[in-house]
């Protein structure tokens, strides 16, 4: 049985005043809230529990998604009584899977998430990561220089490359041995616990759509987009 687990507890407060009276996973774009575009992918995905991580206004995330029968899957929920990060909620959740799918509950992306989580399975991978590539482009004429302060080279306006976390994420059980209890515990906590012990951790390129609606104008962006995404998605 596949199984997610859906991060909804954070107050979005950088998405303020939209979020004043509704979580950020609820509000809507399009016809139904971000949270439900992402149960209803995750149905699609041959996911049939998902277990939605709450705090700021529980009882909302509840009273919408219920016991999640109205999407033929099985949903619950696990209470936070502080805030704990990204990865700290993990450890609350006592009947994890050997492998299961942990992802933000206020992106939108077209990642194939059942896809994803089998190529981790098969490899038997400790952590793995969906990442979109990025460019940042610099402004200004690019001086390289030699340590006595040399010109040695020049680019104008140049773009870098770079890969960003989605928020997606591909998880072993063993990686609850490292989180601890009762505790905030991030992401950013746990890669570089991963990176100075030495453990291997996989990062998977994805090409295709991903938004993270943290802030008024990614909102704005992801309505503005939604009318082809959702062609895309076909969720029903």
């Amino acid at each position: 049985m596949k199984r997610a687990v859906v991060l909804a507890g954070g107050k979005g407060t950088r998405l303020r005043p939209y979020t004043v009276t509704l979580p950020k996973p609820l509000m809507p774009i399009g016809e139904y809230p971000i949270l439900e575009v992402i149960v209803r992918q995750l149905r699609k995905e041959g996911f049939e529990w998902i277990t939605l991580a709450v705090n700021h206004q529980a009882d909302l995330f509840r009273a919408f998604f219920g016991d999640g029968s109205k999407w033929d899957l099985k949903i619950d929920y696990s209470l936070e009584s502080k805030p704990l990060s990204t990865m700290g909620p993990l450890k609350l959740i006592a009947d994890l899977p050997e492998h299961f799918l942990v992802m933000n509950g206020d992106i939108l992306t077209d990642v194939h998430y059942g896809a994803f989580l089998d190529a981790h399975i098969a490899e038997d991978r400790l952590f793995t990561i969906s990442a979109a590539a990025r460019n940042q482009r610099i402004d200004y004429g690019v001086l390289k220089t030699t340590d006595s302060n040399t010109l040695c080279g020049f680019e104008e306006k140049p773009s870098i490359p770079f890969l960003v976390s989605m928020g997606v994420y591909a998880v072993s059980r063993r990686v609850l041995d490292v989180i601890p209890a009762d505790q905030a515990f991030g992401f950013d906590d746990l890669v570089l616990g991963f990176l100075a012990d030495g453990k291997s951790v996989t990062a998977v390129p994805h090409d295709g759509y991903w938004l993270d609606i943290g802030r008024p104008d990614d909102y704005e962006r992801a309505i503005d987009d939604w009318p082809e995404l959702s062609k895309r998605l076909a969720l029903g």
